[in-house]
């Protein structure tokens, strides 16, 4: 009962409070743009030679701000929202109408939980590796000019090493291809034809992620293996004369893995938000591509429903590690 009231209950809480206070946010930011959504559809719509008789425009725009959630005072579009927002209805896409907002999410969804998943992963698993390796032998030359090109890689940001990509395997040697997921013509399915397609489309803009995440993974792990060899069991074991693989597997690197397990964890809940700059340069159909679309055609509901579940993924990730995280740290305890 005590770990319920002192650690479970006031950890509960504190989702709550960051979930309503970020949807909030995402409620209120864009309505503060220049950007009215309805007369920009009302623009694409002149533009493209339609005439409207004033008064008729005068209840277009009345019924489409009724539809799209825009009418009435902020605080009555608040509350709207939230209630939607609580039954998981963002009401129709501004710029695809009549299609909902969730329905073109989830159609983008599975395209960047593939790439993100994958390339997440396989960029934590090779920067903790090699990180490891390289903080336990710091003194090595090898380990000294890995470190140097992670710290070159770190902070270029994913479009100028998606840029770079293109550049070299796309256009100066055309291996893959530079844009799209799939080939025309091929069907989302379960045949090999299809994942083979897929892999090749998704190579560049994974490679890019993974690339940079890996910079990040291995300077991390570095730094914490440095430390960790140094602490006295560590020293111990070395001079009872333990093998140094077996000194390394299971005493500095498990143990250095901790805060890397945390930082995993919240980086596979931002999925949600996607990889708007990379999926954009490789047009790619994922949720970054999405709200970069939404974002230029000012659409609402599309926005706040992408980030509104990228806020609660992340909140959610958060909150079940904190909640487990005393069977994984013996250090910190529920009460």
């Amino acid at each position: 009962m005590g770990a319920l009231k002192e650690y479970i209950i006031p950890r509960i809480c504190t989702y709550v409070l960051v979930v309503f206070i970020g949807i909030t946010i995402c409620f209120f930011i864009p309505r503060f743009t220049p950007v009215d959504p309805v007369l920009a559809i009302i623009n694409r719509l002149t533009e493209s030679g339609q005439y409207y008789d004033p008064d008729a425009l005068s209840q277009l725009i009345d019924s489409m701000k009724e539809l799209y959630g825009l009418k009435g005072s902020l605080l009555d579009q608040y509350i709207a929202f939230l209630r939607r927002a609580f039954l998981g209805d963002f009401g129709p896409s501004l710029a695809n109408f009549p299609t909902p907002a969730v329905s073109i999410m989830n159609r983008a969804l599975p395209w960047t939980i593939s790439l993100l998943f994958v390339s997440t992963i396989v960029a934590w698993l090779v920067g903790n590796l090699i990180g490891g390796i390289a903080g336990y032998f710091s003194e090595r030359n090898w380990a000294k000019g890995l470190g140097a090109f992670a710290t070159v890689v770190y902070p270029t940001p994913y479009y100028i090493m998606a840029l770079l990509l293109i550049m070299s395997l796309s256009y100066a040697i055309p291996i893959f291809p530079s844009y799209g997921a799939i080939s025309i013509g091929i069907n989302p399915s379960l045949s090999l034809e299809f994942i083979l397609n897929y892999a090749y489309h998704a190579f560049l803009p994974a490679l890019s992620l993974i690339i940079v995440g890996y910079g990040w993974w291995f300077l991390s792990m570095r730094s914490i293996v440095i430390h960790t060899k140094s602490e006295e069991y560590v020293q111990f074991g070395e001079m009872t004369g333990l093998p140094r693989r077996k000194l390394l597997l299971r005493y500095v690197i498990r143990n250095s893995l901790l805060p890397q397990v945390t930082g995993v964890s919240v980086a596979l809940a931002s999925i949600f938000s996607g990889a708007m700059i990379t999926e954009v340069v490789f047009s790619y159909p994922g949720i970054g591509y999405i709200l970069y679309q939404a974002v230029i055609n000012g659409d609402f509901n599309l926005m706040m429903a992408v980030v509104t579940y990228s806020i609660i993924a992340t909140a959610t990730a958060t909150l079940i590690l904190d909640l487990i995280y005393p069977l994984i740290d013996p250090r910190i305890k529920y009460k």
